[in-house]
Order: C-alpha cells, then structure tokens, then sequence
C-alpha cells in the first residue's frame, strides 16, 4: 500500500500489526519523519492510548489528552503538528477544540475522528461558521490513520 511520502509494510498489516512508518531509505529523513508531532485527545483514556501507541509504533512523535482543555494545555509544552482528536467529549468538544486550535496556532493540522452517527449537526455548524477538518471515522485502520495524518501533513 503505497502513501504519498511513505511506504508501509504489507507484511505488517496482513499480520495484524500497526504498521510501521517509514520515510524514504535515508536515515536522516526517516529521522525528520519521526518528529512528527500528533497531539491525540479523546475522552476514552484507553482509546487515546492506543491510538497514541500505533502512532509511535508507526514513526510519529505522540501525546495524549483526554479533554479539550487538556489538550489546550498539552499545546502549549508540546507543540504538534497535528491535532487528532474525537468530536463527541464531555466540557469541550471535539469541534470546539479544533476551531480553538486553528486560532491559537494556525499553523496546527487538525485531524477529527468519531465514531458517533449524531455528529453531523457539529460539523453542519463548523461549516458554516468556516471551519471544515478532515475526518476519520471510528474504529480506523491503523494503516487508514497513518495515510489521514499523512495527508493532512501534506495537505
């Protein structure tokens, strides 16, 4: 399975692992690869986890929170590249978050995932207010994750 900029390994994913991601042959790139940063933020404190534990199994750079407010303090020591984070979480949500985020550092790639049928409302008012993020619906292919934050990356 080719993604723009990486290759994962078949092998990997026929055998049921988290792919591992890889940058090019050169040790150098593949180390400026691996400083991608992902901020992973989702109430469900073993889903964060092990969606944060694919993503380091895979190459990137990971952090964990399980709130909006959390992760607006996780931002500010951690500095990601990317925010993934679910919609549907108690305080602020998921939608909240990202609008938050891509005020505060534009420069921040947000990623949603959801795997709620009732979010279409949140994203209807997203939209209309200006605000559209690529989104992952749950449960995702660890391969399907890695190519989302990869093309958000590159995007």
């Amino acid at each position: 399975m080719e993604i723009p900029g990486a290759m994962l390994s078949l092998a990997e994913l026929d055998a049921g692992a988290a792919p591992k991601y890889h940058a090019g042959e050169s040790g150098a790139e593949g180390r400026a690869e691996a400083r991608f940063k992902v901020l992973v933020v989702d109430d469900e404190r073993l889903l964060a986890d092990t969606t944060a534990a694919v993503l380091r199994r895979s190459g990137f750079e990971t952090k964990t929170a399980y709130d909006g407010f959390g992760a607006l303090d996780a931002m500010a020591s951690f500095h990601p590249h990317c925010l993934l984070t679910d919609i549907m979480m108690p305080g602020m949500n998921g939608m909240e978050l990202a609008i938050a985020v891509t005020k505060i550092h534009p420069k921040t790639k947000v990623v949603l995932f959801s795997g709620q049928a009732g979010i279409a409302d949140i994203l209807e008012k997203s939209k209309a207010e200006g605000f559209e993020f690529p989104l992952l619906a749950k449960p995702v292919h660890p391969a399907k994750l890695v190519e989302g934050l990869m093309r958000a990356k590159n995007g």
